[in-house]
């Protein structure tokens, strides 16, 4: 038998006096997480309430349909509008229009540019060696 739960059977704690608890999620969380949690709650729900006033419907359908696809794109887009509603920089509600644009500018920023490089291999009975 573990010394923990002999601790327990002392207090007069027993395991199906704790499964409910343990049921309803009464763990023993550090309370630090707890309050990780709460603030990442929070600032969720605050970026949240900040787009619905920033963006019209069908705006906000399109970002969240982008959030399936491309979750790191549309981090990006919602710190931008963020960023630009803090500064005043927005007149009105934008449009679905108006995201595509901004969409399109940080498609733009975040473009990665591709190239190829061939990596020809050198054969030992080559063309090259009749040369001299």
């Amino acid at each position: 038998m573990e010394p923990m739960c002999s601790k327990y059977r002392r207090r007069g704690w027993n395991r199906t006096r704790m499964l409910p608890l343990h049921r309803k999620g009464w763990t023993n969380q550090d309370p630090s997480d707890a309050a990780q949690q709460e603030a990442k709650h929070r600032e969720a729900e605050m970026r949240n309430s900040i787009l619905a006033q920033v963006l019209d419907q069908s705006a906000r359908a399109r970002l969240s349909n982008l959030a399936l696809v491309k979750p790191e794109k549309t981090k990006a887009v919602e710190n931008y509008l963020i960023q630009l509603a803090r500064y005043g920089q927005l007149s009105g509600k934008v449009s679905e229009q108006g995201l595509i644009e901004i969409l399109e500018k940080v498609s733009q920023q975040t473009e990665k540019k591709t190239t190829v490089k061939f990596n020809r291999r050198k054969v030992m009975d080559s063309d090259e060696d009749d040369d001299y």
